[in-house]
This record gives structure tokens, sequence and C-alpha cells, in this order.
């Protein structure tokens, strides 16, 4: 049991043997390991889940320091997935961590087999990509949450969890409603921000602790979700 390594001691005392018994046996696949998808990973592998796969084409570069979690002086120039990985199995040596150095898009979305997975969760910047995630999960009846904009923002307490077709503000947001809205997409749970952009600028400006704080809300709401499934 991963609960008897006391690591998870803690979390126990909230969801229980049986809840961290789910979370052991769930299986995860996260699309973008950058400033939000950094924190999501984090916060899955510390809440107990057992098996993650994380996919992210990019290296470390310094403009990733101010935001993302596995970015650090010595890591400039390496796989994020690598280095991530390291991290999370470093934390808690009884997940499995599968890193993919791979980029998604609509081509080549056969080879991430989101079937075999209980969740998914859509951190990239792409457009594409999000919308045939949506498509994808949907055809295959997985779970999915996708992130919304979090860039030009500085206020994380306007983040809020709710359908894409729920959503305002958010720029990217209005535009996967209507891309999905013509996909015949009728839902799909997202994180997004009721703020204004402070600027509107392409690459967005950030810090610190606006995308953490998204990654940590999906984290949370992937963790509620895994524990509310039926067995």
């Amino acid at each position: 049991m991963i609960a008897e390594t006391g690591i998870f001691d803690r979390t126990e005392k909230l969801i229980g043997k049986s809840g961290l018994e789910k979370l052991r046996n769930a299986r995860v696949i996260l699309f973008g390991v950058g400033g939000v998808g950094s924190f999501v990973a984090e916060g899955l592998i510390r809440s107990g889940l057992g098996f993650l796969t994380i996919v992210d084409k990019d290296i470390i570069d310094p403009t990733n320091l101010n935001r993302q979690i596995m970015a650090n002086v010595k890591t400039i120039g390496k796989k994020k997935v690598e280095v991530m990985a390291r991290r999370l199995i470093a934390i808690n040596p009884l997940c499995i961590v599968h890193p993919m150095h791979e980029c998604y898009t609509p081509e080549n979305s056969d080879k991430f087999h989101l079937e075999d997975y209980d969740y998914v969760v859509d951190a990239v910047d792409m457009v594409t990509a999000k919308i045939d995630l949506a498509v994808k999960c949907q055809d295959n009846k997985v779970p999915l949450i996708s992130c919304m904009g979090t860039g030009n923002k500085l206020d994380p307490s306007l983040f809020g969890i709710t359908d894409i077709y729920e959503t305002s503000v958010c720029p990217l947001a209005k535009v996967m409603r209507k891309e999905l809205r013509n996909r015949g997409i009728k839902s799909l749970k997202v994180l997004y921000s009721r703020e204004e952009p402070i600027i509107r600028e392409t690459p967005p400006g950030s810090i610190a602790f606006v995308p953490s704080v998204a990654g940590l809300l999906i984290a949370g709401e992937v963790v509620r979700d895994l524990l509310k499934a039926e067995d």
C-alpha cells in the first residue's frame, strides 16, 4: 500500500485508505509541463497519484525560471519532461512517471492512447491541439479538463472551473467556444480567469503566483473527480 510508506499519512486523514487506493490505481496523462502543467504534475503526485504520463517537447530555458517548478539554473537546456519526471519520482518513489518528449498534434494523436487513461489534462498553448484533445476525449469517453489563458494576468483569485460555454472575458475561451461549437462539442470542463488581460502581447507576460495557482486548482479538480469515480 502506498500509505505504508508514510508519505501520505496526512492525505489519508482526509480521503481514507480507500481514497488513496483509488489514486494509486488511477492513470492520468498531462499535456504541457510549463507554468501551469508543472504544478498540475506536482499536485497530482503529492496527492498520491500512482501513474502519470507527461507530454511536452520543450527544453528548459531562462525565461521559464519565473514560473515553472522544475526550472532552475542547473536545469536550463534539459528536456522538461525528463527533469520533471526525476523530480516527481524523488517526491514519491512508488509512483510511475512516463515522460514523453513529444508535441501533441491531431496528426500524431494515436500514439498517446487516450482511451487507456482515467483522466486527461490539457495544459498546452496550441489551439489546434486543445480542440483535438476535446474531440478525441469525447469520442473515447475520457474525462478532460482544459486550461484557458493564464498569461498577462496578476490576480489568481479570479480563476474558476466551469464549462467552456459559461466562460467570459478570456480571449482563448472565446476562440475555443466557437471552434468546439462548430465540432458539436456540447460541454468541456475548463479552468479560466475572469480577469481582463493586463497587457495584450505575444508571448504573454507571466508571474510566479498565477500559473502555479491555476495548476494546483486543476490538480485538485482531477483528484476530487477521481475520488468520486465509480470503481
